[in-house]
């Protein structure tokens, strides 16, 4: 028994990570601290905690902590366990979307450009991110147009240059027609573009203008002429300030009573280059600066384009083990900086208000939606949750079904379940669907432990059926088992057209409900997710039946016994006709195994 009054006498005055953990066992926050002792301790004395940090008490069993040397060792193990574990009560920085890079392998002999949404620290430039896909594409474009790149994937020595080549887009580095140094200035010129620093590349390319004019090679000054225009161009759309800093990430926060958003601005040569933007739940009694610590540990920790400075609002409480912490990352010194005047503060202000408009755009969208779906289900509140089920077989077989969640308006691929079928043996698509909800039900009413419940969540405002009048019959069946419960949960059916599109609505009295375009889309997409997630399963299980073999059905016998001893035997032929003393020569396989084996 875990005695909270008598371990907190135990901790240590010392660095470290302390971990809270739930009566499950699941951890529920990870903080560092100069001292153990007096940081653990402020959770249990302290009287005026916020609503947040009183939940999080309410729920702690137990707790374990990591004694270290130092407050930089603390934070780096701090972000680690964050990002490995994402306890609730952490800010954290979801993974659910991922902005496109454009990257150079620099390492390469002959580097390519290309975009990616992964970033890994393998020594290539990463440029980025860019917040709308379009604009990557664009630029690597741009750049593919104006510089003759290689634009094979694999690249590798030939005898014969492609068409690229041919049409002057590329330097043929497969045949030699370049030298490595020589390809290198292209790479290090679209760096520099890529960095904002369009300044020097103009002033270089009307260097070289000049020089080729007066060698009367007027095709190349030609060529060069072209591309300085093209990079004023592109210099003009970077351009969003006077700021004088060179190498600089500019961070603005913006609360609403729902949701927080953090934008972040990159600034390379006093060019923007690229923004970002990011939203959390439930954080509004915190304090900014806790806010916008726990979101520079967790997007700084394996970033490769940490800047010189960071530019933000607040003051951070832990202002210098952060910097030092990024200066070791980066190789050399980062700073953060609170501008309180002038260009650097009014910069960090666009931020916050790119933040405001975005949080305002996103939770309007939002609304209008919900508010839409309301007015169009006939709906004393707003459907905040909406449930969709699917069924899916095969003349019987392998029968699933799949249920996919829309919170707010937004379809929460996380959310999604799958089910075997359990009490239906033949094909009764209705009769699956009302087991299928009664089982969800179920989970959220009926289950033992909250881990369970937690599972499926709340109970949904909205159920809709894939397809018509049976199967709303069905789910009603299934919720009029829970009469007693007084469950307040509508049915709608979603009706398809030629084109397999949700074209309308209808209610349990066949009558149909027509719908905007826009809500057309977002139940149409709806529908194919729940759809896919069902056929995704049921294909799942009927390629793991014709991978299935006797040996499956013993007891005892798994994936690392089979796979040895198909491997020694060959066939599940030859393994049926062993004798109990060959079976036993195959490694983990035990007489009792052996002997039920040649039963």
């Amino acid at each position: 028994m875990f005695n909270i009054e008598e371990e907190l006498k135990k901790l240590p005055g010392k660095p470290g990570v302390y971990v809270m953990r739930d009566k499950d066992d699941n951890i529920i926050y990870v903080g560092k601290a100069i001292s153990l002792k007096n940081r653990v301790r402020s959770y249990f004395r302290k009287t005026n905690k916020t609503e947040r940090i009183k939940k999080m008490v309410s729920l702690i069993d137990h707790f374990e902590y990591i004694v270290v040397d130092n407050e930089a060792e603390a934070l780096i193990l701090e972000c680690n366990l964050i990002k490995k574990n994402r306890p609730k009560f952490n800010v954290l920085l979801k993974d659910d979307k991922t902005y496109p890079y454009i990257k150079i392998d620099v390492k390469s002999e002959y580097p390519n450009v290309f975009i990616t949404r992964k970033l890994v620290n393998d020594g290539a430039k990463y440029f980025g991110p860019y917040a709308n896909p379009g604009a990557a594409k664009e630029m690597l474009d741009f750049i593919k147009q104006k510089y003759k790149i290689r634009q094979c994937k694999n690249f590798k020595s030939t005898t014969r240059a492609c068409l690229n080549y041919h049409i002057k887009r590329c330097l043929a580095p497969c045949v030699g027609y370049v030298t490595p140094e020589e390809y290198r200035k292209q790479i290090d010129e679209i760096i520099d573009l890529l960095e904002g620093k369009t300044d020097k590349i103009i002033k270089e390319l009307e260097i070289e203008m000049q020089k080729a004019s007066e060698s009367l090679d007027f095709e190349k000054a030609a060529e060069l002429r072209d591309r300085r225009l093209a990079i004023e161009r592109v210099s003009e759309k970077q351009k969003v300030s006077n700021i004088s800093e060179n190498n600089i990430d500019v961070i603005g926060l913006y609360k609403s009573e729902i949701e927080v958003c953090i934008e972040i601005f990159f600034v390379r040569g006093s060019k923007m280059i690229g923004r970002e933007h990011y939203f959390f739940k439930e954080l509004k009694d915190m304090e900014d600066s806790e806010i916008l610590t726990g979101f520079i540990k967790q997007y700084y920790l394996d970033n490769p384009n940490i800047p010189s400075k960071i530019m933000l609002r607040e003051e951070l409480p832990e202002k210098d083990i952060i910097e030092q912490w990024l200066s070791t990352i980066l190789g050399k010194k980062v700073e953060l900086k609170s501008p309180k005047k002038g260009e650097k503060l009014r910069f960090v202000e666009m931020a916050e208000n790119n933040a405001k408009v975005t949080l305002e755009n996103k939770e309007k969208d939002k609304s209008e939606i919900l508010m839409e779906l309301k007015e169009v289900l006939k709906m004393d509140k707003l459907p905040r949750k909406i449930e969709t089920y699917d069924i899916s077989n095969i003349s019987g077989q392998f029968m699933v079904a799949a249920m996919c969640v829309m919170e707010d308006g937004i379809i929460k691929k996380n959310l999604s379940r799958r089910f075997k079928i359990k009490t239906v043996l033949t094909q009764d698509d209705p009769k699956c669907m009302e087991e299928v909800v009664t089982r969800r039900l179920a989970h959220s009413l009926e289950s033992a432990t909250e881990q369970e419940k937690k599972g499926f969540g709340k109970l949904p405002d909205v159920i809709f059926a894939d397809g018509g009048i049976t199967q709303i019959r069905a789910i009603k069946t299934a919720i009029s088992k829970y009469e007693g419960q007084k469950l307040y949960i509508r049915v709608f059916g979603m009706v398809k057209n030629d084109k397999h599109q949700t074209r309308a609505l209808i209610d349990e009295n066949r009558q149909e409900i027509p719908i905007s375009e826009n809500l057309m889309n977002l139940i149409t997409k709806f529908q194919d997710t729940v759809h896919d997630t069902a056929i995704s399963y049921h294909r799942k299980l009927r390629e793991q039946s014709i991978t299935h073999s006797e040996l499956d059905d013993i007891k005892g016998i798994g994936e690392a016994k089979k796979k040895a001893l198909l491997k020694h035997f060959g066939s599940v032929e030859k393994i049926k006709h062993a004798t109990k003393e060959e079976l036993m020569q195959v490694k983990g396989i035990t007489e009792e195994l052996a002997e039920k084996m040649s039963q």
